[in-house]
């Protein structure tokens, strides 16, 4: 499966009821593979997947691969702190045709170093769909170590890596032991240029919503020499981004799409809607931002 460097974090449209919204999805859909989208997660944080019932998961899996028609890959946030629950996922979504799965080191248990080995083999096991581990300190609790990361590399379903530790040293470290069997793409916005110059591959990527086509001429700026022009973008972008993770993942991102013309209704509780002042404090970055640019 090749996911591109540019895979995006897809929010989950809601109606005003709570219901997820198709329409609004479809046209999600189709922003993101217009402005730089490689490949398209579904249900991972930004889809607010914690909230969302497994009828409610596979509904919008099946709907998304309908839409996207083979055009990007469609990868499945099946993961959970729950093995058993995650592989019938993971089954579940193979079964309605997704291309890979993106599954979270669990969070809350804290298992040791070997119960996640034990965890991502076992879900290995269970589906031949490639898998993307994804690495999240912040939420999980728990950090993959290196000796980890380089066991969990020799699965051959498992061929790539989300860190989002923001270490880069650690996903250095990552590179340089696992020799190619993992392809490193950043969980962080601001570190898509600083990972792609030590070696990785790209970004899962929430402000690619919408400033997809500039990350896109970030990387092809820096993949065809032109380091300055790519450092010129990142810094620009670094800002914005920054205000995007100002209030909890997808509150701003949900309100900042309407800037392009993209409505994707409210957030489920327990997330909660921005304040007039803290739109205000946005939509000054995001002016400053396009006269920048």
């Amino acid at each position: 499966m090749n996911i591109g460097p540019i895979a995006t974090a897809m929010v989950t449209p809601f109606q005003t009821d709570g219901s997820i919204n198709y329409a609004a999805t479809e046209i999600l859909i189709e922003h993101l593979l217009a402005t730089g989208t490689d490949s398209l997660v579904i249900s991972g944080t930004t889809g607010e997947s914690p909230t969302l019932s497994t009828e409610e998961k596979l509904n919008l899996l099946k709907f998304v691969v309908e839409k996207v028609n083979n055009r990007v890959p469609v990868i499945a946030g099946t993961g959970s702190n729950n093995t058993a629950a995650s592989i019938e996922l993971s089954q579940k979504a193979e079964a309605v045709g997704v291309d890979g799965l993106m599954i979270v080191t669990p969070y809350y248990n804290k298992p040791n170093q070997r119960g996640l080995i034990a965890h991502f083999n076992a879900i290995a096991d269970a589906t031949p769909l490639p898998i993307i581990v994804y690495n999240i300190p912040s939420r999980s609790v728990i950090n993959m170590e290196l000796e980890t990361v380089v066991a969990l590399s020799q699965i051959p379903s498992i061929q790539f890596l989300k860190e989002a530790s923001g270490n880069l040293d650690q996903m250095t470290k990552i590179m340089k032991a696992t020799k190619g069997d993992l392809e490193v793409y950043s969980g962080d916005d601001s570190l898509t240029l600083p990972l792609l110059a030590i070696g990785g591959k790209g970004i899962v990527s929430v402000a690619s919503h919408i400033v997809g086509n500039d990350m896109k001429k970030m990387i092809v700026e820096f993949q065809t020499g032109n380091h300055s022009e790519a450092a010129r973008i990142h810094q620009s972008l670094v800002p914005l981004i920054q205000a995007l993770f100002k209030q909890p993942n997808p509150t701003v991102i949900k309100y900042a799409l309407s800037k392009v013309g993209i409505e994707v209704g409210s957030l489920r509780l327990p997330l909660v809607e921005m304040t007039e002042r803290e739109k205000q404090e946005f939509d000054l970055i995001w002016e400053q931002y396009k006269n920048f640019q």
